[in-house]
């Protein structure tokens, strides 16, 4: 048997399992007990060709992948997990991602993306897991999610983003943690999360939200963590708070915008009575407003709050009462003196003649 014989004879039992006859990717690093393809920080500025059918894991983290195109990923159906943090990635071509059927976990953080194209999501129903973190997105469309029934873990933190449309979670009800911190939010609207019963951990700190809409909590039936310090709230209502009928729900609130008065005071009373929910940052709250209280815990002076005010309703109704009686003194004796007096001879020419 010739020497170029053997050798093909003898190929195929070299060649890591799973990976049949499809070498590994020049500069990738490829694993035969695991079927992982190691591509980090390769200097690479497109998706390798020839990844091996068999991958499950596909490592392209940081290199300088600027696009993601419609064929990046054709033939990879075991993918499971695919990272792709760290690049320059500025646009995923529609349906790029549409051939990776049973991906579990996508990691696109810290790229330069600005927007999800309307089918971002598209067969991508058995996403656990989705980073998109630390990127330039300004809005979310109600259509870019809308595949993903099964994800459990979704990361938009430190983008733009100032709007979302109402229905961009509606397809996520199996989603249990949520970030949206670090963002451009003003509001937290009714509606918006209305199919997320089982969202465990919501962080909203570092926006711009001054309003939380009476009902936008009410669906959240299994929160543990409310995070919402540093945004620009002033006032909060109680209502608001109460209708999270959840088992036990920690509330952070500090590095807010808060006036501090009456009733700002009674309103977290309220709260910290309430068995279910714990503000676990009340003795950070800080004033922002009046003048006369910038600065100070809210802590240190919750008790005096509504003392001056009842001291003022009290200033107010003694006065109304006594203004009050005054009337009605002074009415008496007006009644009294327009009374008609009797003279002596008025007297004296009703008595009867003896």
């Amino acid at each position: 048997m010739s020497v170029s014989c053997s050798v093909l004879l003898v190929l195929p039992l070299l060649l890591p399992p799973g990976l049949g006859f499809r070498l590994c990717p020049s500069p990738c690093l490829c694993y035969q007990s695991s079927d992982l393809v190691d591509c980090r920080a390769r200097a690479l500025v497109r998706v390798p060709p020839s990844v091996p059918h068999g991958t499950w894991l596909l490592d392209l983290r940081g290199n300088s992948l600027t696009e993601v195109h419609s064929r990046s990923f054709v033939g990879l159906w075991s993918l499971k997990i695919l990272l792709m943090s760290n690049n320059s990635i500025q646009t995923l071509q529609p349906q790029s991602l549409s051939s990776l059927q049973f991906l579990e976990k996508l990691a696109l953080s810290f790229n330069q993306l600005r927007g999800l194209p309307p089918d971002f999501s598209q067969s991508m129903s058995s996403l656990k897991e989705l980073q998109l973190d630390h990127n330039l997105l300004l809005h979310l469309h109600s259509s870019s999610l809308r595949d993903l029934e099964n994800l459990r873990k979704l990361d938009l933190s430190y983008n733009r983003i100032w709007t979302i449309d109402v229905g961009a979670f509606s397809s996520l009800t199996h989603l249990s943690v949520l970030s949206l911190e670090g963002n451009r939010l003003n509001a937290l609207t009714d509606g918006l999360l209305s199919r997320q019963k089982s969202l465990e951990v919501l962080l909203l700190s570092h926006n711009n939200i001054s309003l939380i809409q009476t009902h936008a909590l009410a669906p959240l039936r299994s929160l543990t963590l409310l995070s919402l310090r540093g945004n620009q709230l002033e006032h909060i209502r109680f209502k608001t708070f109460l209708k999270l009928q959840t088992t036990s729900t920690h509330l952070q609130m500090s590095l807010n915008r808060w006036t501090c008065d009456c009733e700002l005071q009674r309103d977290f009373s309220k709260i910290s009575y309430v068995r279910h929910l714990h503000v676990d940052d009340y003795q950070d709250i800080v004033c922002h407003a009046p003048e006369q209280q910038a600065g100070s815990s809210l802590a240190s002076i919750d008790s005096q709050l509504c003392i001056a005010e009842t001291a003022s309703v009290l200033v107010i109704t003694i006065t109304v009462m006594l203004a009050v009686i005054g009337a009605l003194v002074k009415a008496e004796r007006n009644s009294k003196k327009n009374v008609p007096t009797v003279t002596e001879e008025e007297d004296d020419s009703e008595r009867p003649e003896k």
